[in-house]
């Protein structure tokens, strides 16, 4: 055990040991018995302190802590804590917490299970200080082991690498509300490490993560003010479910994980889909009840068990350097906190400070209570040194050297200095002081703005010409550009679980905060954990706008790139984000838009009432200042995505309730702003953007796209050039394409591949592929061969069929025969003129798909149905098909014609594509989509199959 002591100023009043930090918890400790010997020589007096501090004033921070280790004998044993292991409600069941079993030399550390779900929390403390600063030296790192699920990491290593997203979201989770609770002063480096030893994938690890983590803490010699936990509330019918298990969360329409004290929220975070302010609060009621009732569990375990507090350690800034601040800077502080701009306004702060640290760290600075004291007028002693030293005779008394001068002198003040890591932390702490002061008093903050004022909003769609959508939103000095990339499967996001289960995610936002945003130069590298928590709060915040697979098949990406920030740059790409996706085209089902909310709590230290001011729309400066950040995305009336952080020990429910209230009058204010985008969205997709076709066909036949080793659907996307071919064993077949003409190709190539011959039906223009002494193979189709016998090649008898045909001819042939093994049965003599006097339906075979028809037969290319394109004045492309008088039937496919296939009874095929034209782009989306009563109108043809090709804009709900 370490034990510090200072030599800058005697430890604070205000601090002392509780009953349950005392040595005496621990009996049989050696530790206890080292501490009372030695004891009296290991703190100095307050005396002994103020007369260090004067001497060592202005020296670095390293030179003023002194660490003393106990000396302990050689031969007693290591003071380990007993195996403890008790049982702890958790929502609707309870948890086993056991601490002295694993990692028993590290400050502390537990293990809790909740079913087959465990998960191992060690905190450890640095032996000697950091260099102080008004950021706790707290570092969390959350990892989930592969073997927790009897896995193994799919790279090549075989084992964890660097921390994956939502590991990062999850040491968030456990960092945020533990940072408040630290004291401040103490600059002991501080490590939680948290790892998934087992998972069931019934109980989620995230919540016991955060409620470890709080145990161990305070289990620890980390000196918190309380213990921590956290628990997830989701919402099933009308039914609130505390801690859900993954299968109650499949069903949820609320996922809110909260975290806090027994007797405040410190932390809340969820999504839902645009769940009503009513019904957040009573989630976060609920929660905050079973928090309660774990911390007051875990207050009594730390009572048995808990380490004492390392209180000792706290180093706070001496309490007069707080004076002498305002008295040099209080006056400009004032003029400084009015400019608007945060550029000049940093740079005036930054001067301001440096001629303070000058002041109070190199020249002294003398008091105004001591310069306007009265001069003190003392006679001086001195010592006579040039004399010589005179013999004293026994008897006589020596006066010594000493003597009295006649002439008094004056003493002036002694100027004071002091260190300037002190003095930073406390000009920061004035500067918060003064800024929360003119908001209370003046009623306005630095920009001009009141408590709900919202900053000024512009936004323009469509700046990057090449990009699929585009938005730039700017909301005061805060700048998102918003990009959006549509794509097919292989765009998207592949996630490597837990559980043994690939995960894709077709739709995924990006966020990137560079130091340009805020004019300053940094080290661009890996994203932030920062950068990848804002990222998905804001993706997740835009997600239930989404329209559904099947409606919309494409992956989207969003890039948020934030230009300027001084604000809440994630609620920035929430409306930015928004603004893209109308722009890519993408039918959204409405607008979303995003707020972040501050707070003054106690306001009556500065004038006020005492009742918290709630600010919206808040700055860099008031979050840094303020005791919230409450960031609210939704719509009109309903929330998608909220995060509350809190600085000080917490709030209530009656102050969250204003916040979510003005926080809807807010983002109410943005979406109309919103709606001002000039220019608008364009509401339709780009030409840039691929053409998906979606095709329904039977599930045993996907083999035949596929083929051999991939080899068929290479060659398809060879021979048409369209992107990607993506199959599915639901019989789903989504082609992607950059143009028209090769998407049908493909898709013409495939229905042929899969299609249900019927006996009758005719193949025209047929190549012969390989011949045998029994008859011919002819292929009807790609992929699709039958055998025509040497007695239907002719209406006379063939000794050969060398005699008529080769290898490569072409010929017309009927179906006259399908097997039960699905072999066909092909005849030529049933069409030769003597013979066809029936008619049948026909079907044929072409090498030019994208022509038209392709049927050598001229007589037969009369009747075959035709398509053309019409363009009419508006831009929109209009589709014809005439039909035929005759029973041919025609094809499916524009430019092709086939048999039927196996999709005849099966769901319609979706079709997404847009034309070219001089005059206008024109996008071909599904009928299915959610309309608009004011949406214009569009023209569509349903084919023979059941197809849709819809053109126009796309329909915004």
């Amino acid at each position: 055990m370490l034990l510090y002591y200072y030599t800058h100023s005697p430890p604070p009043p205000h601090f002392s040991l509780s009953n349950h930090c005392k040595l005496s918890s621990f009996p049989n400790c050696p530790r206890r018995r080292n501490f009372a010997t030695t004891s009296s020589s290991l703190f100095l007096s307050a005396s002994s302190l103020l007369s260090l501090s004067s001497k060592r004033r202005g020296r670095k921070w390293s030179q003023r802590f002194t660490v003393r280790a106990l000396q302990q004998d050689s031969g007693a044993a290591t003071c380990l804590p007993d195996p403890i292991s008790i049982k702890i409600p958790f929502g609707h069941r309870h948890i086993l917490v056991e601490t002295g079993h694993v990692g028993r030399q590290a400050s502390g550390s537990v293990t809790v299970t909740d079913g087959e779900t465990v998960v191992y929390t060690s905190v450890c403390l640095a032996d000697v200080p950091s260099e102080p600063s008004d950021f706790f030296p707290l570092f969390v790192n959350y990892q989930e082991r592969f073997s927790a699920a009897g896995r193994t990491s799919g790279g090549f290593f075989k084992r964890e690498g660097r921390t994956k997203d939502h590991e990062v979201l999850i040491c968030r989770l456990i960092d945020r509300p533990l940072r408040p609770t630290m004291l401040k002063g103490f600059y002991h480096e501080t490590q939680i490490l948290s790892w998934v030893l087992s998972y069931d994938g019934l109980h989620p690890p995230d919540c016991l993560a955060i409620t470890a983590a709080g145990i161990a803490v305070a289990l620890s010699e980390v000196p918190n003010s309380k213990a921590i936990a956290g628990v997830r509330v989701g919402l099933v019918g009308d039914k609130f479910i505390v801690n859900p298990t993954t299968e109650e969360m499949d069903d949820s329409v609320l996922d809110l994980v909260l975290a806090g004290t027994d007797s405040a929220i410190l932390m809340i975070e969820g999504y839902c889909n645009f769940l009503s302010d009513e019904k957040l609060l009573q989630a976060v009621e609920v929660g905050q009840e079973a928090v309660r009732v774990i911390c007051n569990e875990v207050e009594t375990l730390v009572k048995k068990c808990g380490k004492p507090k390392m209180v000792e350690a706290i180093k706070l800034p001496p309490p007069e350097l707080y004076k002498y601040v305002e008295e040099i800077a209080g006056v400009e502080l004032v003029k400084v906190l009015q400019i608007e701009n945060k550029i000049p306004r940093r740079k005036s702060l930054a001067s301001l400070e440096e001629n303070v640290l000058t002041i109070l760290t190199e020249k002294g600075y003398v008091s105004k209570d001591q310069s306007l004291g009265k001069a003190e007028i003392i006679p001086d002693l001195f010592e006579d040194e040039d004399e010589d030293e005179e013999i004293v005779v026994d008897g006589e008394v020596d006066e010594g050297d000493v003597h009295i001068k006649v002439k008094p002198i004056l003493r002036k003040p002694t100027p004071f200095l002091y260190s300037e890591v002190d003095v930073k932390v406390v000009f920061k702490e004035v500067t918060s002081k003064f800024l929360r002061r003119r908001i209370v008093e003046g009623g306005k903050r630095s920009d001009g703005r009141p408590s709900d004022g919202i900053r000024p909003i512009n936004s323009r769609c469509g700046l990057l010409p090449r990009a699929h959508g585009s938005a730039l939103f700017t909301r005061g000095e805060t700048q998102s550009l918003a990009v959006v990339t549509l794509g097919d499967n292989q765009m998207a996001q592949r996630i490597d679980n837990l559980v043994d289960v690939d995960e894709l995610k077709s739709f995924y936002l990006q966020y990137s905060f560079p130091p340009s945003c805020v004019g300053e130069v940094g080290r661009m590298g890996a994203p932030s954990r920062r950068e990848i928590g804002h990222g998905m709060l804001a993706e997740r915040a835009i997600e239930p706008i989404l329209p559904s697979e099947d409606d919309f098949p494409y992956t989207i990406r969003i890039e948020s790139t934030i230009t300027e920030s001084n604000g809440s740059s994630s609620m920035a790409s929430v409306c930015g984000g928004c603004l893209a996706l109308q722009d890519a085209g993408v039918p959204i089902k409405g607008s979303v838009a995003g707020i972040a909310m501050g707070m003054v709590l106690d306001t009556e230290e500065f004038g006020g009432d005492g009742t918290p001011l709630i600010l919206s729309d808040i700055t860099g400066s008031e979050d840094a200042s303020g005791d919230m950040d409450f960031k609210v995305a939704g719509n009109q009336d309903g929330i998608t995505a909220f995060q509350m952080d809190i600085k000080v020990g917490g709030i209530t429910l009656s102050t969250m309730k204003k916040a979510l209230q003005q926080a809807r009058d807010g983002r109410r204010h943005i979406l109309a702003e919103m709606s001002k985008c000039s220019p608008p969205p364009s509401k339709r997709l780009s030409k840039y953007a691929p053409l998906i076709h979606i095709m329904k066909v039977n599930p045993q036949k996907i083999n035949l796209i596929i083929g051999s080793g991939g080899k068929k659907v290479k060659s398809i996307i060879e021979e048409t050039g369209v992107e990607a071919i993506d199959t599915q064993d639901n019989g789903i077949v989504k082609i992607t394409a950059k143009d028209l003409s090769s998407l049908e190709k493909s898709k013409f190539i495939i229905s042929n591949l899969t299609m249900v011959p019927t006996v009758g039906d005719i193949y025209r223009n047929c190549e012969i592929k390989s011949i045998a002494p029994y008859g011919v193979f002819v292929e009807i189709a790609p992929g699709r061969e039958g055998l025509c016998h040497i007695s239907e090649l002719s209406s006379n008898w063939l000794a050969k069929a060398e005699d008529v045909v080769k290898v490569g001819d072409r010929v017309d042939v009927k179906l006259i025969e399908v097997n039960d093994k699905g072999q066909l049965r092909l005849s030529r003599r049933a069409l030769l003129p003597e013979t066809n006097t029936e008619k049948t339906n026909v079907k044929q075979d072409t090498s030019e798909p994208t022509s038209g028809i392709a049927d050598s037969d001229k007589e037969l290319e009369k009747n075959t149905p035709k398509t053309y394109v019409n363009a009419p004045n508006d831009g929109l492309a209009e589709e014809k098909m005439e039909q035929p008088n005759d029973k041919i039937t025609a094809s499916k496919a524009v430019g092709s014609t086939s048999t039927s296939t196996d999709d005849t009874n099966l769901p319609q095929k979706k079709v997404y594509k847009r034309l070219a034209n001089a005059a206008k782009d024109v996008s071909y989306t599904n009928k299915d989509r959610p309309k608009k009563s004011n949406s214009k109108a569009v023209s569509s043809l349903t084919g023979n199959d059941g197809s849709n090709l819809v053109n126009g804009e796309a329909k915004i709900g």
